[in-house]
């Protein structure tokens, strides 16, 4: 391990210990508050399901393929190949209860594919669908559902590291697991293939995060800003440990995303608070009913006319800015470096501090 240590520092990237397991705590579908999932094995490969001290196996094209899961109370109900198990809680991974394929659905509407091991339980009467997944995993599914098709590879490692960098520093906002799948946290689809540019960012960049006083910053992101990101206060966020910058953004100063928007007087309102009055207006209207905190107001026919700029909350890193710097030849240090001043890069060890004395 020490020749690890040697190479890192030789290559100029400081080392700091890990702030947690390599393994991330991810809620699934809760956005469906569903009472009936499906779970299926990979059709090539076999889940073992254990529940209340029994053993189900789901192979495809056996008895056993499909397993209906449904609250009942505040217990499970699963049932496959005519057989059912009531439980309080039940957990599907490989044979040797390893990570592996899963395939989670909920019946007419989605079905989606993970890479892990699932938890299941009940609660207030609706199934919580965990899957704990390795945290490089995770940074390439999150990239490959939060990035443009057609984004450098430069643009991607430096989302990869923002990604990562949120997942190690950004959890304790749900008590059940880490992180949701939804962009409360970070939208997270299935992992991407092995040989896609969402795989080779999240490769190319494994375990580094950005850090400020050197620990890991809680690193946000915004689709694009209005021409320079947000400070916290500008948008009536409090302080956080990573003072954020208002800093220029050339791609959107000079052609900013622009839209027009009618809301209602007392949504109107609802916006005078900043991103938490926006989030409650779109959490209402829908999530594109308000889409940034720049804007003019003015009213028009007894509502309130929006004119405004941009996509998100303009904090950090803006990923349409970051598309043009890597377009223009920019790596994605010097991207981080634009839109995170004063932090580092630093290599995330992944292994116990003991093994480097």
């Amino acid at each position: 391990m020490h020749w690890l240590c040697a190479l890192l520092l030789s290559l100029g990237l400081p080392m700091i210990a890990p702030a947690q397991t390599p393994t991330v705590r991810i809620g699934v579908l809760g956005i469906f508050h569903t009472q009936h999932l499906t779970l299926a094995a990979d059709p090539a490969g076999e889940l073992l399901v254990s529940a209340a001290g029994q053993r189900i196996f789901l192979r495809g094209g056996s008895s056993c393929s499909l397993l209906h899961i449904r609250s009942a109370g505040a217990s499970l109900l699963l049932s496959c190949g005519g057989s059912e198990v009531r439980a309080t809680q039940m957990r599907a991974s490989g044979r040797n209860q390893q990570a592996t394929e899963l395939v989670i659905a909920v019946p007419g509407k989605i079905k989606r594919r993970y890479f892990g091991v699932l938890d299941l339980k009940v609660a207030d009467g609706e199934l919580v669908p965990i899957v704990t997944m390795d945290r490089e995993t995770a940074v390439a599914s999150v990239v490959q559902a939060e990035t443009a098709p057609g984004t450098p590879l430069e643009a991607l490692k430096a989302q990869a590291i923002v990604s990562r960098s949120y997942l190690v520093a950004g959890g304790g906002r749900h008590s059940n697991f880490d992180f949701c799948d939804l962009t409360h946290c970070q939208f997270l689809r299935e992992p991407p293939a092995a040989d896609s540019p969402a795989a080779a960012a999240a490769a190319l960049t494994r375990d580094l995060v950005l850090t400020f006083d050197e620990k890991p910053v809680t690193a946000m992101f915004t689709r694009s800003c209005s021409g320079h990101t947000r400070a916290l206060a500008e948008i009536g966020l409090p302080q956080t440990a990573y003072p954020y910058f208002s800093v220029l953004c050339d791609v959107c100063y000079k052609n900013p995303v622009r839209w027009t928007r009618n809301v209602s007087r007392d949504d109107a309102a609802l916006l005078l608070r900043g991103e938490m009055g926006r989030l409650a207006v779109d959490r209402v209207l829908g999530w594109n009913a308000v889409p940034s905190n720049n804007f003019i107001a003015h009213e028009q026919d007894g509502k309130v006319m929006l004119e405004g700029t941009g996509q998100g909350h303009g904090l950090g890193l803006c990923q349409r800015g970051a598309r043009g710097m890597a377009q223009h030849g920019s790596d994605f240090r010097e991207i981080l470096e634009h839109y995170f001043p004063n932090t580092q890069l630093k290599v995330l060890l992944s292994v116990p501090e003991s093994e480097f004395h």
